[in-house]
This record gives structure tokens, sequence and C-alpha cells, in this order.
């Protein structure tokens, strides 16, 4: 659900009805130039060696928050393209994508004859004729739409989820606009040299955004979280009335509940809040290891608890995450190589699921991965100080960024949802583990099929063998790294773990990085 209205509206010029594209034009432009100002004058001042390795921290800190701001002030289609662009570590230093990740997704609402002119046109019925009862005053806003509260003829109490009017048009209007930014910054501009894909990512948010602002899609969504958890009372979705759904308008049952972040509120309806965090945790872990199919912002405002059964109810289907099935042989083979402590295998298997760019030396990559292999998991992962989820996601966004690392967007969605899980745990229970509640739930889903002989452990030998017989090549491959160690090109290049995070990181990273590889083969294994 969105995040409620507590902030006085504020006046943002894309909301105007008589906002025209050439007035769009020159407020995008006028960000994109400022911004690409600023990022040349940065690069020059470090190239210069003018600034020390915090004041450059420091510095996109302040870009980064100043471009935050921007978006917002830009509007809907570009608090989409900031809550996107904090997925993609490879292509922002942490500092952007933890601004980045921040970004609130609230706008002022929009007037109550608009909401009723919207809901009479998509209904085809004037409201009272629908609703016996229906607040033209919104329980909730967002970038995308706002919700209100109404009462169905036949008695049921519903959430209305209003689209934006003219959202749509400014999603064209914007997009034709990126368009043209996109190639100028791919064809004509040092960063299109750096070997990224600006097209083909723009080409991935167009369709993403899409997908968000067509409510069917998310009534879908709905269903099938819906559907997963149907033998588990203690996790409610609202029923999604198709019957007054279109794809602007989404009427859902009203749930209402504590909001799970209110530990006070919490406690005076006695729940119990070690309870709320182990499920919580739980439920997300049966989402990644179980259904494939997962809340990708499970923030407190998304979910809440019900005061009656200590249940938890989720909201807002909008933006969920898939593992494509295409990706769960590869995952698998990366599990046998770290279970091997076999580096090659890891490496390949990573390049073949599009978490390592091919086109770059993977000789440091597989020298770096191979010593975390021999130093960490001769070692029981129980056995090491606990590190949190928040912690191992900012080692890895510092890993990949700048590095052949490319963790997919859907890796990172992960990642973020299990630290802000983390987060509201500890805040429940100090004493909260996520990995405490992850070892026995996957341990469990992983041994319910032991005499099938399509088990996952059972086929990891015989794929890893094939994968090493025909993709590492193994003879050539053999007398390059022979011809690698006649050349004396042995050392290990860690650059930015070695230089930023020194040793006491490095354990981190390589904990982190084994934790997030063994977590994205479990998701996959649910998703076969």
């Amino acid at each position: 659900m969105p995040a409620p209205v507590d902030d006085p509206p504020r006046s943002y010029r894309w909301s105007r009805s008589n906002y025209t594209p050439l007035g769009r034009l020159l407020d995008i432009g006028s960000v994109a130039s400022q911004f690409l100002f600023f990022l040349w004058k940065d690069r020059q001042a470090e190239q210069r060696g003018r600034l020390s390795s915090q004041a450059q921290s420091e510095l996109r800190r302040k870009r980064a928050v100043w471009l935050q701001e921007s978006l917002l002030q830009l509007g809907p289609t570009f608090i989409k393209i900031g809550q996107f662009f904090s997925t993609r570590s490879d292509l922002f230093p942490a500092e952007y994508i933890e601004e980045l990740s921040r970004l609130q997704d609230q706008v002022p609402a929009f007037d109550a004859a608009l909401v009723q002119a919207i809901v009479e046109r998509e209904l085809a019925k004037p409201v009272d004729e629908v609703f016996a009862a229906f607040d033209l005053v919104p329980i909730a806003s967002a970038s995308l739409g706002q919700v209100h509260q109404g009462t169905l003829q036949s008695g049921k109490s519903v959430a209305v989820k209003v689209q934006r009017p003219g959202l749509q048009r400014l999603f064209e209007i914007d997009l034709n606009i990126l368009r043209g930014i996109v190639e100028t910054v791919q064809y004509r501009t040092i960063w299109g040299k750096q070997g990224h894909d600006w097209i083909g990512i723009y080409e991935e948010c167009r369709r993403t955004l899409w997908e968000e602002v067509d409510y069917l899609n998310e009534g879908r969504n709905a269903d099938t979280f819906r559907r997963n958890f149907r033998d588990h009372d203690q996790v409610v979705v609202p029923r999604v009335y198709w019957r007054y759904t279109t794809p602007r308008l989404l009427t859902m049952e009203y749930v209402p509940g504590i909001k799970v972040s209110s530990g006070e509120a919490l406690a005076a309806a006695g729940i119990d809040q070690k309870a709320i965090a182990h499920l919580g945790a739980e439920s997300y872990l049966r989402q990644l290891l179980q259904h494939g199919f997962f809340h990708a912002d499970p923030h407190p405002g998304n979910i809440a608890v019900d005061a009656r059964t200590g249940g938890l109810i989720f909201y807002d289907f909008g933006m969920m995450g898939r593992v494509p099935k295409t990706t769960k042989d590869s995952l698998m083979i990366t599990l046998s190589g770290i279970i091997r402590q076999d580096a090659g295998v890891v490496v390949e298997s990573m390049v073949a699921l599009g978490a390592l760019a091919p086109d770059t030396d993977l000789g440091p990559v597989r020298r770096s991965v191979q010593y975390m292999l021999e130093n960490f998991m001769n070692q029981s992962l129980g056995s090491h100080e606990a590190v949190s989820m928040a912690a191992i996601s900012d080692d890895l966004y510092e890993l990949s960024y700048g590095q052949p690392f490319r963790f997919p967007a859907t890796f990172t969605f992960v990642l973020r949802a299990l630290s802000t899980l983390e987060a509201w745990g500890k805040s429940l229970d100090p004493s909260f583990n996520f990995m405490t509640v992850a070892q026995p739930l996957a341990t469990e889903l992983m041994s319910q099929s032991p005499g099938n002989p399509n088990n996952f452990f059972d086929q990891l030998g015989l794929q890893a063998a094939q994968f090493t017989n025909t993709s590492l090549n193994l003879p050539q491959r053999a007398e390059k790294a022979l011809n690698h160690l006649e050349q004396g090109d042995i050392k290990i290049r860690m650059t930015s773990v070695e230089t930023d995070r020194e040793l006491r990181k490095l354990n981190t990273v390589g904990v982190g990085l084994i934790y997030a590889m063994l977590c994205s083969v479990l998701i996959c294994r649910g998703h076969k």
C-alpha cells in the first residue's frame, strides 16, 4: 500500500493540466545536463588528484542527494526510474545506490472531483451505484496512484486504488525524451564507451514501467501471491474484486492492520514481536525458496500485522520478482563449484548467468574467487561472527562497481529486500538473526523429495561434470594457465576490496559473496 498522506501537498510542474511536451523537455533536459556536468567536473577533479578518497565519497553523496531530490521533482516516471537504478550496483557507486534506494514514492494527492470522474469512467457507472459508501479523501497516496476506502453494495469493505490522471500520457512523453538522451549518452559520451548497454537498460526500464502501471497485472500478481500462501493462515493477502478492476482501477478487499514497524502499537495489541520478526523472515524465504515469486518491495508500508490473529498482511503487488527458469541450471552448477571449491566452474557459470562480463580478463576474478573459496568454505559459515545482510549488500555493491561483476536486478532486489526485512526484524527483536531462520527452512525444503531422480543435489555432480567437459575446455585452459604462471601472472588482483575495505572487509565480502551465490541457487531451485 502506498505511504500514508502525512505531509501537506507540494506543487509539482508535471502535475499541472497545462503541462506541455516542450515544458517537459526543458525540465528533463535541465536536470540531465546539470547531472552530466557534475559528473564531468567531478571526474576532472579526481583525475587531477585534488580529492582524497573520503572527499570523493562525500562529493558522490552530495550529488546523489541532489539527484534524488531532482527525480522526485520530475515526478512518477523518474521516481520509478530512480528506484530501478537503485538495483544496478554495477552502474553507480554505493553512495548513489544508497540514496536512490531511499527515494520516497510519495507525491500530493489529486482532487476529489478527478477521483470521482476516473472511477465512474473506468466502471461506466455512477459511484453511488457501485458503492454504498466511497471516501473521496485518500487513505494513502503515491506517484502512480492513490488508495480510497469504500463499501460495495454487497456490504464488503474494499480498498480502491485509483491511477493518477494523465499518467500514461506522461510516461509516453518522458520515455520519448529519455530515448533521445540515452542515445546521446550511448554514442556521444565517454560513459557510452565504457561497455554499458544504455539503450538495453532503457528498454528494460521502459518495460518495467509499463508493467507496473497496469493494474490488471498487479491484480494477477496479488492472486498468484495469495494462492502461493493458501495453506499458510498466518499470511494474509487481500482478495481482488475483478468485477470492479480495470487497467487503471484496482479494487481489493480492505484488510486493515498495524504497521509492522510500530513496536509500541504491536505491544499495546499484545502481539509477540519476536514471533512477527520470525514470521516475516520465514514468509519471505518461502517466497524465495519455495515459490520463486517474491515481493520485491517489502518495506514497512507494504506489510502490516493483523491485530486479531498476529498474522502478516501484504499490500501492493506492483513490484514483484521472478527468477527466469533458464538461470536454474547455471546456478546449480555455481553451487556445485562452491561445494567443490572449483573457481573455474564458479566463474564460467557466472559468465553464463550474465553476472560476469565475458569480454574481460577473467584470470584475476578466478583467482579472487578461488582465494575466497579456499579461505571461507573450509570453515563453517556458522562459525563466523554474524554478518548483517545490509553489510553484505554494501560490500557486494562495492565489489561490483567498476569491476566485471554484473549482479542482475533480481539478485539486487533480493539483497535489498533481505536487508529491509532484517532491519525491521531487529527493530522488533534485537536478537533477530536472518540466517537462524533460513538454515532450518532451507534444509526442510531441499529435502522434501529425497527419492526423486531429479533431486537437486543428485544432479549437481552430473551437471557440473558435463559443464566442465563441454564449457571449460580444460586442456586448452590448462595450457593457458601454465603460460600465465611462466609469465609470473600470479597476483591476486582485488583492488577494490584490498584498498577500500582492507583485510577486515575482505572477510565480509567473501562470506557475503558465498551467501549470495547460495541464496541465488536456492531461489532458482524453488522455481524449477
